[in-house]
């Protein structure tokens, strides 16, 4: 199945995205049930002050009447400190969860992206998902912790102290309720708006920060190019547009905020007027109207925190649906239930049979129009043709990040599509063009190829790829940090390097997409002859644009419009005088030294003339 990554995602209209979380919650009782304890006695606790008051208040200040008060002072001041420890414990409990939980979102999410195919990286930004991975999860870690907390406190003083002023007075508690449904329904209703404007806040906010990575991670081609201006307007601009949203979010929450507050004291201001009245009559006690109203503002309180913890839990209601739809893609490129095995030892053979695909984001347009070849175990294979003539499609399929359309492709005689990728990955070990470099050591790098790698084995795969000297020569050596990208290192330094990490992989099959492309004539000659000794015994397919790389391949292939036009080494191309041998003349004839291609009976030999 492929993965659904353009059909439009319907706003929240509620928290239950945060439903997702409870998974999660659920992983760790012990935080759970320690925080509900102490939530449960900080709430108590508090419930017990407004008796307490009200028995001050009946029983009076008179002078005979001090040891009752002391007492009762003693008796609220432990209760001070029970309450003072219940809350420490609790924001302890919460927080150490929320921190837990947020830390597994974050490697689950990051695990699922990681199983991802191709195909979904095509129609999405690296950015976008990253931000999702930061921003996002750190609102659900407020709302797991803090706005969750205080959320079930609220809740808890809201039913006990709804609960208590019944108890003290029917009569006044019957006026409250009557206010509720005033409080109640427009919370509802501005908490849709606020939702769905907190859920526009975070995508805009993503926007930015995906335009910043960009940004920065160019930050070499911004300046060359004097474009610093631009960039800096354009994420003027995003950043623009975030606040703009975020503006609209914040004042969707001040409203609905200031509409609970207001009526929920307008509608205890009500309360103490009628009971004030009952005082005056003989109805009521002095500390009854007061236990009441402690019991009325803590309700008020409760709720108007409510409508204030309701818009941050919309808030995290969005970034839970956000991380949701990355959890909930289904990587378009699976094992089956049950893998076809793969041949032990491996062989290295690979076959194309009538192969035709077309990659997900431009499904009008094939990359490959019946395609057919043979690999044989051990063999040399070249693939040369005009850029987008379907080259890099072929290593795309073989290492099945994509599967094709019609055709077979099959790889020891196993098609792809039923076997384990990474079995079938397993078995390969590329070099490509645009090599990756990760924010380590140069070292780190190379065992990259081989985790777990003994550094005698890095040191050994470093030398065959004609690197160790370079890198021996840097600072620390193996452990030298080599910057983003590998920025601190030259194209040439970086290939290699990529070329340690193959040989390190010690794999059956070598992929090699313009392996030397980045190296000067030196280093060209000498990483050459180290790929010469690594590809002995192994099946290798080469992609060159360079003519003058694949001379020694034992056979070409020639791609066209994603098919394959010509067939044959070299001299029987170029004597041919087909497609192969006019890019041959266009590049050997085209350079600081011309080169004129001899083909005869015998194999193909290069005379060079100063030009």
């Amino acid at each position: 199945m492929a993965e659904q990554t353009d059909t439009p995602k319907k706003a929240s209209r509620s928290v239950r995205p945060l439903a997702r979380l409870f998974p999660y919650v659920r992983r760790y009782p012990g935080l759970v049930i320690g925080s509900l304890v102490f939530l449960l006695l900080a709430a108590v606790t508090t419930l017990s002050l407004p008796m307490a008051v009200r028995r001050m208040i009946d029983n009076g200040f008179s002078a005979q009447d001090a040891g009752f008060i002391n007492s009762y002072f003693s008796m609220l001041a432990a209760i001070a400190i029970l309450l003072a420890l219940a809350s420490a414990c609790r924001y302890y409990f919460v927080i150490t969860l929320g921190e837990r939980v947020v830390s597994d979102i974050r490697r689950d999410v990051f695990d699922h992206v990681t199983r991802l195919s191709a195909a979904f990286y095509d129609a999405n930004r690296s950015g976008e998902i990253v931000s999702r991975l930061t921003a996002d999860t750190t609102q659900i870690k407020s709302a797991v912790g803090a706005t969750a907390s205080l959320a079930l406190r609220n809740t808890i003083l809201c039913i006990g102290a709804g609960g208590m002023m019944f108890i003290t007075s029917p009569q006044l508690s019957a006026l409250v309720l009557g206010a509720i449904p005033l409080i109640v329904f427009p919370l509802v209703g501005f908490g849709r708006k606020v939702r769905k404007r907190s859920r526009d806040a975070q995508d805009r906010l993503a926007d930015a920060m995906t335009f910043a990575g960009e940004a920065i991670g160019a930050t070499r081609t911004v300046q060359a190019f004097n474009t610093e201006a631009a960039a800096q307007a354009g994420f003027s601009q995003a950043v623009e547009a975030a606040f703009t949203a975020a503006r609209k979010s914040i004042l969707a929450r001040s409203i609905l905020t200031g509409f609970a507050i207001a009526m929920a004291f307008g509608s205890v201001v009500a309360v103490l007027w009628y009971g004030a009245q009952s005082v005056l009559v003989g109805e009521m006690s002095p500390g009854t109207l007061g236990q009441f109203l402690l019991y009325s503002v803590f309700a008020a309180g409760s709720l108007g925190t409510l409508s204030e913890v309701w818009g941050e839990l919309s808030q995290a209601a969005g970034s839970a649906e956000r991380l949701s739809e990355l959890l909930d893609e289904v990587p378009g490129i699976q094992a089956p239930a049950s893998p076809a095995p793969m041949p032990s030892p491996p062989l290295g053979d690979i076959r194309f049979d009538n192969v035709r695909f077309a990659y997900p984001a431009r499904p009008d347009t094939s990359a490959l129009t019946g395609t057919s070849f043979h690999v044989r175990p051990g063999e040399t294979v070249a693939v040369v043709g005009a850029s987008g003539a379907g080259k890099s499609t072929l290593f795309s399929l073989i290492l099945r990040f994509y599967d094709a359309s019609a055709g077979l492709v099959l790889v020891d005689h196993v098609d792809v599509r039923k076997a384990d990728p990474a079995d079938v990955r397993a078995r390969i070990a590329m070099v490509p063009q645009d090599v990756t470099i990760f924010a380590g050591s140069v070292g780190s790098n190379i065992a990259f190829g081989k985790p777990g790698a003994s550094q005698a084995e890095i040191e050994s795969a470093a030398r065959s790829a004609q690197a160790h000297d370079f890198i021996m020569a840097l600072d620390e050596g193996y452990e030298t940090p080599v910057g983003e990208r590998g920025i601190t290192l030259s194209g040439g330094q970086r290939q290699r390097v990529a070329i340690a990490r193959a040989i390190l992989r010690d794999a059956p099959i070598l992929l090699l997409d313009e392996a030397t492309s980045a190296l000067d004539a030196e280093n060209e000659t000498l990483v050459q002859k180290a790929l010469e000794g690594l590809m002995q015994d192994r099946t290798t397919i080469v992609i060159a644009h360079r003519l003058a790389t694949v001379l020694r391949a034992d056979r070409i292939l020639v791609m066209d419009k994603g098919q394959i036009v010509e067939e044959g080494t070299h001299s029987e191309l170029v004597a041919k005088g087909g497609l192969y041998a006019r890019l041959a003349r266009l590049q050997f004839e085209h350079g600081a030294e011309a080169l004129t291609l001899e083909a005869g009976p015998g194999p193909a030999t290069i005379a060079t003339q100063t030009a």
